[in-house]
């Protein structure tokens, strides 16, 4: 039986042992969680791995027969585990109750999706480990004044710290794919919500950093008009310039301006 990478299913099978174990090994918070998720196991490089680690119930979801095949011949432990359906429509805790940490070598076509599902479930997912595309985990785990800092990096960091952990190179993987990956952890706050209109925030971070280039003054015309509010010096600032709790602040003052010209009108 062999399994062959599929391309439209953006798979590239980690062929390095030791990574895989480094993979593993980053799950540091066993008592926040009762399950694993892996996305994505292919021939099971990383599930070896995940199989009894820190005696959690191991589950994985994948949507190549090929791969399905392959696991139940190989890790008949996952009898019952395996969830064969496309992980982004996994209502989680439908399929796996309590807490649940998620960890794969996520396929690139879908990795930022991946974690707008994790946002989804957020309460119920309290640590992630992922492989990404190198650039994609920079984004992810980048600060203010990073240029790799954008909307993935504030609405993540919101709920949870993110930490760049290492770089894997192209050759490790079948077939090798044609940039650098990078794996990162994130490790969800203990806050229950943000303080702030959560829809807005993301309007407002999406609106910011598709404008990157133009002041939040500019880019936020179109989300507020009140000039007192538009002449604070925070609005002198480029997105790119503001954290997170910046951005959580500045929602919180144009849902203020917006209900008091909405009274006055």
């Amino acid at each position: 039986m062999q399994v062959r990478p599929k391309k439209h299913l953006g798979q590239h099978f980690l062929r390095n042992d030791e990574i895989c174990g480094s993979i593993a090994a980053a799950l540091i918070h066993p008592e926040s969680f009762g399950a694993i998720l892996e996305i994505g196991p292919g021939t099971g490089a990383l599930t070896r791995h995940l199989t009894g680690l820190h005696g959690k119930e191991l589950y994985v979801a994948e949507v190549d027969r090929e791969s399905i095949a392959w696991l139940r011949v190989h890790f008949p432990s996952l009898q019952g585990h395996i969830l064969e359906e496309d992980v982004l429509q996994i209502p989680l805790p439908e399929r796996i109750s309590g807490q649940v940490a998620v960890i794969g070598n996520f396929p690139y076509n879908i990795s930022s999706q991946i974690l707008f599902w994790v946002l989804e479930h957020r309460t119920h997912v309290p640590e992630v480990v992922g492989m990404f595309q190198k650039e994609v985990a920079l984004r992810i785990a980048g600060g203010p004044g990073n240029k790799d800092y954008g909307i993935l990096s504030v609405l993540i960091q919101a709920w949870y710290d993110a930490e760049y952990l290492f770089t894997v190179d192209e050759h490790e993987f079948d077939p090798p794919p044609k940039v650098k990956s990078g794996v990162i952890r994130l490790v969800r706050k203990n806050i229950q919500n943000l303080g702030c209109d959560e829809r807005l925030l993301k309007q407002i971070v999406k609106t910011a950093f598709n404008q990157r280039r133009k002041t939040m003054r500019n880019s936020l015309r179109s989300l507020t008009q009140d000039p007192g509010l538009l002449g604070d010096p925070v609005f002198n600032k480029r997105p790119e310039q503001l954290g997170v709790d910046e951005f959580i602040s500045l929602t919180n003052r144009i849902s203020a301006a917006r209900q008091s010209s909405d009274s006055r009108g």
